[in-house]
């Protein structure tokens, strides 16, 4: 009987014990784990396994990732749509993805060039079970997809700025460090010398403008154009493929698109398809592993919990969660329980702010704050509490 083991060497115990701390971070921040410590989400066989049930939690953070995802598109100029969840196979034979993804699964006319398209589209695909793997391998999951069709002189800047909407999303979550591969001409490939050569320039000319550095990876692009790769880099030090930026010389040929020109003559326009997310799924993953499930305050699923000192107080604490409700706090009451244990389920369930009241807040109008990460942060009034957790959602800074 043969047994697999494994082993690590070191050159020196330093380099052992990062290794072990690394390995009990990664534990201690896993998804899974988390997901489920704070009822973010669970994937359950009753489905089939592999798709995911967002819980009201989860569904928060999701439902703030897709605002600003789809605010900072509209402010990109990116048209927003919603496309079916399935189609007939003969679209996808013309596209070349049923052949593909066989296993796991028109002529126009168009208007003036940049056009720019984005939606949150669903889709499916049939993992094989020994692969799922969280909210990292699914089978259902949302892809924060855009096509770009514009002409050869536009792609750089259109390339550029897919690179600075990439950089803004990616950073408002926490993310400002990243690995960027630029992928050229593989043997096998569609497209003249000439517009190869053309896009692979304007790719790289958008990233030197940026000034990021990249590496090239020779013949590593795909069959249809050049790409950029971006992985995005963890509180861990772990690299997560996330955007892509990708040149496409093959479909607007296969499904026959054309525009105008000055002349009145039909041309093929170019086309970009890019992902800067890559899914939903992978990237909340991703997203509760950076942070170990410790949400900065403006993305938590709870900001505040209120707390009562005794049942005494508890007409007022729903007074008070109303009106933090009401001004857009995510707020929610919490008793029963004697006030040390309340604290403790609170930071447990990682809320960051709690406000606690007993008869003196009653008589005066006011909360007492506690902060996971400030510690007690004095007695202030409501209003002002609210104020405060306004401006530092506004700033995304904490409290």
């Amino acid at each position: 009987m043969l047994q697999r083991i494994y082993g690590t060497a070191w050159e020196n115990e330093e380099q052992l014990k990062a290794y072990l701390h690394f390995k009990e971070e990664a534990k201690r921040r896993d998804h899974r784990r988390i997901g489920q410590d704070l009822d973010l989400f669970s994937i359950q066989d009753e489905a089939g396994g592999g798709l995911v049930f967002w819980h009201p939690k989860g569904a928060v953070v999701r439902n703030i990732i897709e605002e600003s995802w789809k605010r900072m598109h509209v402010e990109h100029g990116y048209d927003l749509i919603y496309t079916p969840h399935v189609a007939k196979a003969d679209l996808w034979k013309i596209s070349g993805h049923l052949d593909f993804y066989r296993e796991n699964i028109g002529t126009s006319v168009i208007r003036d060039l940049p056009i720019r398209v984005a939606e949150l589209g669903t889709v499916y695909r049939y993992e094989l079970s020994g692969s799922l793997h969280g909210l990292f391998r699914v089978r259902g999951f949302t892809q924060d997809d855009a096509h770009i069709f514009c002409l050869e002189d536009q792609i750089k800047d259109e390339i550029r700025g897919v690179l600075d909407l990439t950089e803004e999303i990616l950073s408002r979550f926490g993310f400002d460090k990243y690995e960027v591969n630029l992928s050229t001409r593989p043997e096998k490939s569609v497209g003249s010398d000439d517009i190869w050569e053309k896009a692979t320039c304007a790719l790289k000319d958008a990233l030197d403008d940026k000034g990021w550095s990249y590496e090239v990876d020779e013949g590593g692009g795909a069959f249809y154009g050049p790409k950029i790769d971006l992985k995005i880099e963890d509180a861990l030090g772990r690299k997560w493929q996330c955007s892509t930026i990708q040149v496409d010389f093959n479909l607007p040929q296969r499904f026959d698109i054309t525009y105008v020109d000055t002349n009145s003559d039909k041309k093929r326009p170019i086309m970009i398809h890019r992902a800067v997310l890559g899914s939903l799924e992978r990237f909340f993953g991703v997203l509760i592993e950076h942070y170990a499930g410790d949400f900065p305050l403006w993305l938590s699923p709870v900001q505040v919990r209120v707390l009562p000192v005794t049942d005494n107080q508890l007409e007022f604490c729903k007074e008070v969660s109303k009106k933090l409700r009401a001004c857009g706090v995510r707020a929610e009451l919490c008793h029963g329980e004697r006030l040390p244990k309340l604290i403790r389920n609170a930071e447990t369930q990682k809320i960051p702010l709690m406000a606690v009241v007993g008869p003196k807040e009653v008589e005066t109008g006011t909360v007492t704050v506690r902060s996971r990460f400030g510690g007690e942060l004095g007695t202030i009034p409501v209003d002002d509490f609210i104020n405060k957790i306004n401006n530092a959602v506004e700033t995304r800074t904490a409290l």
